[in-house]
């Protein structure tokens, strides 16, 4: 396996390929998106907004072979501000359609049950398919954890994925709380990993 990498403007398709096939069987974007064909397309959509937005915020990450990516957005940028919101607003909506409301709901349970405060926010970390269950996204999530460690910061996620929860458990984060979206969509859990 090679070495991590801060990801560049010239990685960004690949970056929306590892994101989109990762995210393909995620119960918040499988519940959002419940047509499987439909939900591909859309995360394709979705994640050529996101890259970028969530470069300009922080930094993405990068496995030599595309196994794997990461977006960190930088202590004081969980939160996207009114620029942000502007310049995505109309690809989210030309991406979600009729979904958008779900989308909307899911977004605010997170908005709502994310602490305030200085932190890295690991907003989407996914590996491919073929390429699950082989450390590929313990190493992606560590090489940004050495980063927080050393600047002494916390670190912040959220899931729907019950079987990752150990996983992010073992790299260090603990459950502070969680919620579930109303009208019958997904738990989640956010979960923060103390610096060390």
């Amino acid at each position: 396996m090679g070495q991590i990498k801060v990801a560049t403007a010239a990685d960004r398709s690949a970056l929306v390929e590892t994101l989109a096939q990762a995210f393909q069987a995620d119960p918040a974007l499988s519940w959002i998106l419940p047509d499987p064909a439909h939900r591909a397309r859309a995360l394709r959509g979705l994640f050529r907004t996101l890259v970028p937005a969530d470069m300009r915020a922080g930094v993405a990450l990068r496995a030599p072979g595309d196994e794997a990516a990461a977006l960190w957005r930088a202590p004081g940028q969980a939160q996207s501000g009114m620029p942000e919101f502007l310049r995505t607003v109309i690809p989210l909506v030309a991406t979600f359609g009729t979904a958008l409301p779900r989308g909307l709901k899911v977004q605010g349970g997170i908005d709502a049950h994310r602490p305030k405060g200085h932190f890295w926010y690991l907003h989407y970390v996914g590996v491919r398919p073929g390429h699950q269950g082989k450390g590929h996204g313990g190493r992606i999530i560590r090489a940004q954890t050495a980063t927080a460690d050393a600047e002494k910061l916390p670190c912040w996620l959220e899931t729907a994925t019950v079987e990752n929860v150990p996983l992010y458990e073992r790299l260090g984060f603990v459950t502070q709380v969680e919620w579930d979206v109303p009208g019958g969509g997904p738990h989640f859990w956010g979960m923060m990993r103390p610096a060390r």
